[in-house]
């Protein structure tokens, strides 16, 4: 005998819509995950209220913090990114936080780009570098939600043909 698969009783979503993109009165749960968490293709998921769902995506993505999984049945389930330990980085101005900012990229760590902060994991290598380059770390927790990048999914590209 085979046994039947959990997630044929479960609320399945095949659809991510992104943060912005759909009515909030549509909300019929939360799913708090961390950043890694957030990078699925086919996982069952559980809302904040206990409730499981199956996220069965085509390709694997990531969820941005505010995106929206369209229930089969009807409703959207929002995403939520869960605080965790990231080191918080200000400058005395601008210019230097650009310039952070600038050395961050070029190692391709995953930031979040505020107006007067820059997001990253702990990374007790990188935090050297940061205070070298005239930077100022807090080690806090907090939601992390960073910058996706050119080469995202959805994001438009262009190929250098000869």
């Amino acid at each position: 005998m085979i046994a039947a698969d959990p997630s044929d009783h479960v609320p399945r979503a095949r659809i991510v819509i992104a943060a912005g993109g759909w009515d909030a009165g549509l909300e019929v749960g939360r799913v708090l995950a961390g950043y890694d968490e957030r990078h699925r293709r086919r996982v069952l998921l559980r809302t904040v209220a206990g409730q499981d769902l199956l996220l069965d995506l085509a390709q694997a993505r990531h969820l941005r913090h505010g995106d929206g999984l369209l229930l089969e049945a009807g409703g959207i389930v929002r995403i939520e990114a869960a605080p965790e330990p990231l080191m918080q980085i200000t400058a005395a101005d601008a210019p230097g936080l650009m310039r952070i900012a600038w050395h961050l990229g070029n190692r391709h760590l995953p930031t979040a780009l505020q107006a007067d902060r820059l997001l990253i994991r702990d990374d007790h290598v990188i935090a050297g570098m940061v205070e070298g380059l005239g930077g100022t770390i807090a080690r806090i927790e907090a939601p992390f939600d960073p910058e996706t990048g050119a080469y995202a999914v959805g994001a438009p590209h262009h190929h250098h043909d000869p």
